[in-house]
Formats: C-alpha cells, sequence, structure tokens
C-alpha cells in the first residue's frame, strides 16, 4: 500500500521565492495547496507551471483559513506571503505590519486550533541591520533599521512564544540575496516593481531600461561598491525542503541563515552579467543611498551541519546565467 504524501500550504506560492519552493517540494513527493492573494504573485505561474490548487485568499481572513484547514489534511505550512520592498516599509508601515505580522498571527491562530503545529518561516538578514562582524552567525545581534525587517523580527518573536506556549515548532531562515533562476527554465524572478539589481542588470541588457545606478561608490569596500551575499534561489527553495523534513522528524524550533558566505559587489555584478550576455550595460554611478550597509554576508555553517544543505549554484556566473536564461524567455 502506498504511503500518503504529505500535504504542505504554501502561502504566497506564486510568488518568486515561494513558486521555487512549491517545485522543490513537488519534486520531493509532496502534495502542495497554494494560498497567494496575486497582489504580487503570478497565476499563469501555478495554473501552467506548477499546476496545484491555488487558492486566492490573504492570510488576514481568518473564516478562509478555518474553511480550508477544516476542509483539507494539511501537515505542515510554508510561509512566504510578506510584502518586502524596504523603502515602501518606511513610507507605508502600517501596510506592512498589518500584512507581516498581524497576517501571519491570523495563520497561526488558525493552525494552532486546526492542530497542525509545523511551520517554516521565511524572515530575512534584514533582521540584523547594519552588521557587526561579516560573515554574519545566527546569534548577531538584531537591530532592523526598517519596518520590515522589523516585521520579521516581530514574527520571529511570535514563533519563539509559540513554541513555549503550544509546543509549536517552526524553522526559521534568515536569507540574503535570492537571485536566479531555476536551472530548467520553468520559473524565475519577476517583480513589479522590480527593484533587484540582477534583473535590473538584466532588464538594461534586454534594452528594456537605458541604464542602471550604482549607489554609492565610496563604501569600504574592494571596489568601493556595496558588497551583497547572492544565493541561488534554487538553493533557497532546497534548504526550506530541509528545514520542513527537520521538523517532520521531530526537529526542535530553531534559526538559519541561508548565505554563501561570500559576497559581490555590484560591479562585480555588472560586469559577470557583461560576460554573460555578450550586451553592453550602461552603469550611472549615484550617490550612496541612505540605510545601505557597505557588506551583507551570510554564514550558511549551521544550516549545513544541522540540516545537510549543500548549495549547488554559488557561483556567481551561473546565477546569472540562469536569471537571463529566464528574462529572455519571459521578457525578451
Amino acid at each position: 500500500m502506498s504511503q500518503i504524501k504529505p500535504t504542505v500550504l504554501v502561502t504566497g506560492g506564486a510568488g518568486y521565492i515561494g513558486s521555487h519552493a512549491v517545485l522543490a517540494l513537488q519534486r520531493s513527493g509532496y502534495e502542495v495547496v497554494i494560498l497567494d492573494n496575486l497582489v504580487y504573485g503570478h497565476r499563469d505561474i501555478v495554473e501552467q507551471v506548477l499546476k496545484v490548487e491555488l487558492i486566492v485568499g490573504d492570510t488576514n481572513d481568518r473564516q478562509l483559513l478555518d474553511n480550508l484547514f477544516s476542509m483539507r489534511q494539511i501537515d505542515a505550512v510554508m510561509h512566504f506571503a510578506a510584502y518586502a520592498y524596504v523603502g515602501e516599509s518606511v513610507s507605508a508601515p502600517d501596510k506592512y505590519y498589518r500584512n507581516n505580522v498581524v497576517g501571519t498571527l491570523t495563520l497561526l491562530e488558525a493552525m494552532k486550533d486546526a492542530s497542525i503545529n509545523k511551520f517554516v518561516f521565511s524572515s530575512t538578514c534584514a533582521t540584523y541591520g547594519v552588521p557587526q562582524q561579516v560573515p554574519i552567525p545566527e546569534d548577531h545581534p538584531q537591530n532592523p533599521i526598517n519596518p520590515y525587517g522589523m516585521t520579521k523580527l516581530m514574527v520571529e518573536k511570535i514563533l519563539s512564544d509559540f513554541d513555549h506556549a503550544y509546543d509549536f515548532k517552526s524553522v526559521w531562515f534568515r536569507y540574503f540575496n535570492a537571485a536566479g533562476a531555476d536551472p530548467e527554465g520553468a520559473l524565475g524572478e519577476d517583480h513589479q516593481p522590480e527593484t533587484h539589481l540582477i534583473p535590473l542588470t538584466l532588464f538594461a541588457a534586454l534594452g528594456k531600461r537605458e541604464s542602471l545606478s550604482i549607489f554609492g561608490t565610496d563604501y569600504p569596500t574592494p571596489d568601493g561598491t556595496c558588497v551583497r551575499d547572492y544565493i541561488h534561489v534554487n538553493d533557497l527553495a532546497t534548504a526550506h525542503v530541509l528545514g520542513l523534513e527537520y521538523l517532520m522528524k521531530g526537529g526542535k524550533t530553531d534559526v538559519f541563515n541561508l548565505g554563501n558566505g561570500n559576497g559581490f559587489s555590484v560591479k562585480e555584478v555588472i560586469e559577470t552579467a557583461r560576460q554573460v550576455t555578450g550586451r553592453d550595460i550602461i552603469a550611472v554611478e549615484c550617490d550612496r543611498r541612505p540605510g545601505d550597509p557597505p557588506a551583507l554576508v551570510g554564514s550558511g555553517e549551521k544550516a549545513r551541519q544541522i540540516l545537510g544543505w549543500n548549495p549547488q549554484y554559488s557561483d556567481l556566473n551561473t546565477i546569472i546565467s540562469h536569471a537571463w536564461q529566464w528574462h529572455q524567455k519571459r521578457h525578451g
């Protein structure tokens, strides 16, 4: 008799990282249900590529969540549904606290009442604020410098309290710069608006924008531009599956950084994109943006040791090549 596959609810599963996690879950044999309000997610990706059940709705909708959990046997939840534009979080903090904190708390309460107690949470390195050391370990002090980072830190605190009060088990992943696309070309990055460096660089390569801005060339880094830790989205997705399996086997609530442990500067990213695309990409040097730390690089050592995580695509050329393949298909 065949064993029934566990079913995972993936909130925000129509978005960039969420959709890659859904694909990784499918490839690992899990059944998946997606909950997404489609504010930023893509219905066509779910229907044409992932081909799983999509429930269009919001984590703030308690009745919808109660109905969902009563109608389906959900074994665990993977939570990606969050607003993630740092600048917008500064100008519209209420929007971010309601969606990222209240929405998550509503989801957790509904899970608790439905006796579902395994939760994989998409957190962020933004909870650390300006780093005091690089690479950043998990026990680095947390001092967010924007409401987005604060919302994620609040959810971490809530999850810790849920563990103590209700034996509610969770894994939190603080990740650095998600990048790249599914190597087989099924999925990729498609934000509206787009603010991430690699897709903006590729839009310039495709002629979708005239030039690219480099914000600050006077940082205390090797070439004066900001250094960031880029992690392939497939490696992120794999970590989430490993985190889920860790919880399924009785693992305790814990937090893991997802980073490659080495960073690349803005100029290195642009130069690599020129090499990968064979296109001339015009970069314009501008003043620094407020709040940009010189370097953000994470240590992924704990995830390697405890979860057995082993990133497959840490090379910048590979990350940009996979992204370029997707962008040509989606936007070319």
